[in-house]
């Protein structure tokens, strides 16, 4: 299925919940709730650099269309609490604040939504809790069975020491280059996508590296004319990593080998429960190319192909993206 609609202005910020708290998994998580407190709850995962108000737009289509919607700042972005142990933001602690929301919002299961770092969590949700699961969709990221050696070294030998996957192990490094002009990393960041993945791929291999260091570095804002965000929009992700910095969400990354080793016993499926991936054409990180394959590994799986958007596609293409998320809960999980 590809969903497809004419071009139009960016729609602008919708009423944003205010936030509220838990205190669970050893942190104090914030969390945004909107929708009556009917059915199965829709949590909303959002990745790295983002924050839960990266889902404004589905937190208001889906409260309008009578769903309960819940969206957290994960551990160290936003509201939500950072602790300073790099190995405290490992896949066991983030799936453990998701199954800590539920526990204390007194439900037994939700339909976890993820985008990006929040895609790799939700996938392994049905893997290490599969009681507490009624569907996943992946937004962007699709569901990969582990690697058959430590994700560092094949990104390493695969695009080089400057890949930011790789980079951002150096402790403090990516920290300080993000952090030095938050405004400017986050117009870096949050762009309209201005390549094809089949141009991207046709690059010399030196670009295609993904040194985010390197790319910023050459960044000027000035001369920049892709920009997804309104300023008002722009200047609550800027006050917030302002507030945060960036080693919160940069941890995550340093425990790829620590996740690696940990996950050696979990399955290789996903099984019994019905999934959604929701692919983005021109997403040259997350290319559709990186869901062909998951079907040989997930028994109840849908498709969907959203064109003309980059890697931020819930705030790219939000009505294209609430369209199939309701369309699939419609008919997988009737109010």
């Amino acid at each position: 299925m590809t969903v497809k609609h004419p071009e139009a202005p960016p729609l602008p910020a919708p009423p944003f919940p205010e936030a509220k708290f838990a205190d669970i998994n050893g942190i104090r998580l914030a969390y945004y709730e909107a929708g009556p407190r009917q059915g199965i709850p829709i949590v909303l995962c959002h990745g790295f650099p983002e924050l839960a108000f990266s889902w404004r737009h589905q937190i208001a289509a889906l409260a309008a269309a009578g769903r309960w919607v819940i969206a957290p700042d994960q551990r160290g972005y936003g509201l939500t609490a950072g602790p300073e142990a790099v190995e405290a933001y490992d896949m066991e602690h983030l799936t453990g604040d998701l199954v800590g929301l539920l526990d204390h919002l007194g439900v037994p299961k939700a339909i976890f939504v993820g985008h990006d770092w929040g895609g790799i969590v939700v996938w392994q949700l049905p893997l290490m809790h599969p009681d507490r699961v009624a569907g996943i969709i992946g937004l962007n990221t699709p569901f990969i069975p582990r690697l058959p050696m430590d994700p560092i070294q094949m990104f390493s030998h695969a695009f080089g020491e400057d890949m930011y996957i790789v980079h951002f192990q150096k402790p403090g490094v990516a920290d300080a280059q993000l952090a030095a002009d938050v405004e400017r990393t986050m117009r870096y960041f949050m762009r309209l996508p201005s390549s094809t993945v089949e141009a991207f791929s046709g690059r010399p291999a030196e670009r295609r590296s993904l040194a985010l260091q390197d790319g910023l570095a050459r960044f000027d804002p000035a001369a920049d004319q892709s920009q997804l965000l309104s300023p008002d929009e722009l200047a609550i992700f800027v006050d917030a990593f302002k507030r945060t910095g960036f080693t919160g969400g940069i941890n995550w990354y340093r425990n790829f080998t620590r996740n690696w080793e940990k996950a050696a016993s979990l399955p290789t499926r996903v099984d019994g429960v019905p999934c959604l991936m929701i692919m983005a054409e021109l997403d040259v990180v997350l290319p559709p190319s990186l869901a062909e394959r998951m079907g040989d590994q997930i028994a109840d799986l849908e498709k969907v192909l959203i064109e003309g958007s980059g890697h931020w596609t819930q705030q790219e293409k939000p009505a294209e993206v609430d369209a199939a998320i309701l369309d699939w809960l419609d008919r997988r999980f009737p109010l």
